[in-house]
């Protein structure tokens, strides 16, 4: 499962971008676009490798975390995630990865829910959702600040929607696996 390739439509033609900034997870570029009627747009446009997010159940519960977002300046309650920052790994791979190293579980017993593009009026982001169930314990090596201060948070299934309708999961990637691994489930 990789990400789709992006094709122009209705007329519309891409002509070059240039870099504007080259940072730690994104690239921002001014994108430059010829219109069907001929004129010429300009776009910033934010690169960025993709992401996965994984969805473990546990039973009857979800185990989520709770993560300081510096852009926020709050936490969130989200699903395990992270960017798909090794070259050549498969989504599914590095979501087992992310499921190891933020929750301290694995899996044989992965499956694909959602994929979707987070903000594609900017952004080229394309993240791939798993469903992960029978679970096993195995070491957590979390990976920067922000992991290393996070907690684990267990949710009865049966929270999920009244949590997302009371605004306690605010996260896009959490509430489309949260509410995809509910239907795969048959909840």
């Amino acid at each position: 499962m990789t990400t789709p390739a992006p094709t122009s439509s209705a007329g519309f033609r891409k002509l070059g971008e240039r870099e504007i900034h080259n940072g730690f997870v994104i690239t921002l570029v001014e994108g430059e676009f010829e219109a069907p009627d001929g004129s010429r747009m300009l776009r910033d446009v934010v690169h960025h490798p993709g992401a996965v997010a994984i969805v473990p159940v546990d039973g009857d519960e979800v185990v989520l975390v709770r993560q300081y977002r510096a852009a926020l300046d709050t936490e969130l309650l989200e699903l395990p995630a992270g960017k798909r920052d090794v070259e050549g790994e498969a989504p599914e791979v590095t979501a087992i990865r992310e499921l190891e190293e933020e929750v301290g579980f694995t899996t044989d017993s992965v499956v694909p829910i959602a994929r979707f593009y987070n903000s594609p009026g900017f952004s080229d982001e394309y993240s791939h959702v798993f469903l992960a169930t029978d679970l096993r314990s195995v070491a957590m090596h979390r990976q920067g600040v922000e992991e290393e201060s996070m907690t684990i948070e267990r949710v009865p299934l049966d929270d999920v929607v009244g949590l997302i309708e009371a605004g306690e999961i605010e996260d896009a990637k959490t509430v489309i696996g949260l509410l995809a691994a509910l239907r795969h489930l048959g909840r």
